[in-house]
């Protein structure tokens, strides 16, 4: 079975992110579900956003790193929207990892703001929707293709999915898609039985 490292949003460690972590975990798969923000859920995007920028970006990402520490290295990293930006970080800088599973958001893997190369048998697998204004109409979408071209179809799948709501996964919040976040969690498992 695979373990998987979760990483929640900007709103928290909400239920409706509990409730993808344990569909994720239902086919027998470990799945850690972290909270980086001690307890905090802002109401809003902007109120995580500020809240990252109190707490900061580097205490944040100490904070992921030593979780990850205390895992086996081959994990599944996981995140949905910034939670997805410290999996893909993850994913590709510390050794061992065997898949990314990234909701919601994608860095680029060239250019200025990459991280820097994908590692080589590392699968990923990328879901958003296509008008959603932080993945769709901000050039996640754009990274997203060019990560899967790199990775290979053998390895890497982008699904785009109809619609314009951002945190669409988190069953919690209003902006949540029933229908589309069981396409996810379906295809997400799909890929964690593979690599079992």
């Amino acid at each position: 079975m695979a373990e998987i490292l979760l990483f929640h949003h900007l709103q928290g460690l909400t239920d409706g992110v509990r409730a993808l972590a344990g569909a994720l975990g239902a086919g027998g798969h470990t799945v850690h579900l972290p909270d980086l923000f001690d307890g905090e859920r802002p109401a809003s995007v902007e109120e995580g956003s500020a809240l990252v920028k109190r707490i900061g970006r580097d205490v944040l990402d100490q904070r992921a790193d030593r979780i990850a520490a205390d895992l086996r290295p081959d994990l599944i990293h996981a995140g949905v929207s910034w939670g997805a930006a410290i999996a893909q970080r993850l994913a590709q800088t510390r050794p061992g990892a065997r898949a990314a599973l990234l909701y919601e958001a994608c860095l680029p893997v060239t250019g200025e703001w990459a991280i820097g190369p994908w590692p080589d048998g590392v699968a990923v697998q990328v879901h958003g929707m296509e008008r959603d204004p932080f993945f769709g109409l901000e050039g996640d979408v754009d990274a997203a293709r060019e990560l899967v071209s790199i990775v290979g179809p053998d390895r890497g799948e982008l699904f785009v999915y109809p619609g314009d709501r951002h945190l669409f996964t988190d069953s919690s919040l209003p902006s949540y898609d029933a229908e589309a976040t069981a396409l996810v969690v379906t295809r997400s498992r799909d890929l964690l039985d593979r690599l079992g």
